[in-house]
């Protein structure tokens, strides 16, 4: 719940909390609250928020404390607050399931609405997700292409050039003080960019998984962490395997 303290304390958030980089020639600004700024077309980009995870679990009968779409939405409220952006981006597993936007309380519909208020909003369709979300502003799309970028859900396979996308949940592994730690992270070798997961109750797969494989030039592959309250930026070559 670290995010959901700094999202409370953080408001505007200092610039030095934050790691600039580029995805093919366009200027990005990542921030330790997990979302990703494009301050040239004034686009937030953020990815499998996982919302009503909880009620998903429950509906299978396995009980979760169900305050994960609330903190989520807490924490995605003060990025909209911090940026004021002309287009929010949400790359897919919006939702942690189909009928999660259908049977989602009132209280969190309208939270939403207010956030998107005054702003286009785009919901891409993710794995969990297929079929778009059900009574909520904005417009869903399987993917959007904006200038030189390409918004989707699921990585393509090989190198591609612009794709910023979501799905595997990138997470490293640095050691600090003796001890190995393990946080989310933005991984980007230039040319395209992979997004954390900004639902607080997603998990994280290591960049070394074979998942991963082929989808970056590890020469160039640097890992932006989602440090307590910053971004710590370090080369792949110099995280833990």
């Amino acid at each position: 719940m670290n995010r959901l303290a700094l999202a409370r304390d953080m408001i505007p958030t200092p610039a030095e909390s934050c790691a600039e980089t580029t995805v093919n020639g366009v200027a990005a600004v990542c921030d330790p609250l997990g979302a990703l700024y494009l301050p040239d077309s004034g686009i937030v980009v953020v990815s499998d928020l996982h919302l009503e995870k909880g009620a998903a679990f429950a509906r299978r009968g396995m009980m979760l404390p169900p305050y994960d779409t609330l903190a989520t939405l807490t924490v995605l409220s003060a990025v909209i607050s911090r940026y004021d952006p002309k287009i929010v981006i949400s790359l897919g597993d919006n939702f942690h399931d189909r009928i999660g936007s259908a049977h989602m309380p009132e209280e969190f519909r309208g939270l939403i609405t207010t956030m998107a208020c005054g702003r286009e909003w785009i919901w891409i369709n993710g794995n969990h997700d297929p079929d778009g979300t059900v009574d909520l502003p904005g417009t869903c799309a399987d993917e959007l292409h904006y200038g030189s970028l390409v918004f989707r859900h699921e990585p393509r396979q090989g190198l591609q050039k612009g794709e910023i996308a979501g799905h595997l949940h990138p997470a490293a592994t640095v050691r600090r003080r003796e001890k190995a730690i393990r946080r989310p992270c933005f991984a980007t070798d230039g040319s395209r960019l992979l997004m954390p997961a900004f639902g607080l109750m997603s998990g994280g797969l290591d960049l070394r998984h074979k998942a991963m494989r082929g989808l970056f030039d590890k020469t160039a592959l640097v890992a932006h962490l989602m440090g307590r309250d910053r971004i710590y930026s370090v080369r792949f070559g110099n995280l833990l395997g």
